[in-house]
């Protein structure tokens, strides 16, 4: 359901060297399915994920969402597609419902569907107590509920999630993770970032370790944690990351 072939984002530095944030990852997410984004701050993941979006253009290379080309056919890629990033961005006037209901119209749902969609969600994400509440009046787990539901108004076949749980106490988080695993559960596929070892450890089918824009192991915890004799997800990164370190430093010699 999201295929990536070869992408690659190249930014300009100010001092006019060109910085390789995302460079020829591959890799395929199936429906049903949870894969994780890991790596640090900084290695690529959320550019990786704004260009499956359409919110970028890399430079080479394509991705295609649902069979949808996220360079020609990029209205098909968002209709199929619920994007979620741990910034809430959302507007401090509106209520909760008249944000969905907003977005709900973006997306070309019809009225009865979109007051529907509203209850289904509000017993999924538990927010029939501030559904009429300002945004400015929310709290910071209380917004990401409302910036889910946003996402998923349309009800898309692909789920992009973006660190949501930064920043989030641990009960909304574990909240948060629950709805994806619900996702899962219903069929959909799903691609979730994290830096954090122990949530990519409880949430994937498949991890993908990235590293510096590259593509560093993939694999299910039992894949990983056989091709290293190592049982710690942080022992596994930090053992991949000093390997691709080894093989650069050998390619410069």
């Amino acid at each position: 359901m999201i295929e990536v072939k070869n992408l690659t984002k190249i930014f300009l530095q100010k001092n006019g060297e060109e910085l390789f944030a995302v460079n020829d990852l591959s890799f395929i997410v199936q429906k049903g399915e949870i894969v994780v984004l890991l790596g640090v701050n900084g290695a690529g993941k959320t550019t990786c994920m704004r260009m499956l979006s359409t919110v970028l253009k890399p430079n080479s290379g394509t991705a295609t969402v649902e069979g949808f080309d996220i360079l020609k056919q990029s209205q098909q890629v968002r209709a199929n597609l619920g994007y979620l990033s741990g910034d809430t961005g959302l507007y401090s006037r509106l209520t909760a419902r008249e944000t969905i209901t907003y977005f709900g119209r973006l997306y070309d749902v019809d009225e009865p569907k979109i007051k529907s969609r509203i209850l289904e969600m509000a017993d999924l994400l538990d927010m029939h107590n501030f559904l009429d509440k300002k945004i400015d009046l929310l709290s910071t787990g209380m917004k990401q509920k409302v910036s889910i539901a946003r996402s998923i108004v349309h009800d898309p076949p692909v789920m992009i999630f973006d660190e949501p749980t930064a920043g989030l106490d641990i009960l909304t988080a574990k909240n948060i993770v629950n709805f994806i695993h619900n996702c899962k559960e219903n069929g959909k596929c799903v691609l979730f970032s994290t830096h954090i070892m122990r949530e990519a450890e409880r949430i994937a089918d498949r991890i993908v370790m990235i590293h510096e824009g590259k593509i560093l192991a993939e694999g299910s915890w039992d894949d990983l944690r056989t091709a290293t004799q190592l049982h710690d997800l942080d022992d596994i990164f930090i053992h991949f990351v000093n390997n691709s370190s080894r093989e650069v430093n050998d390619e410069s010699a």
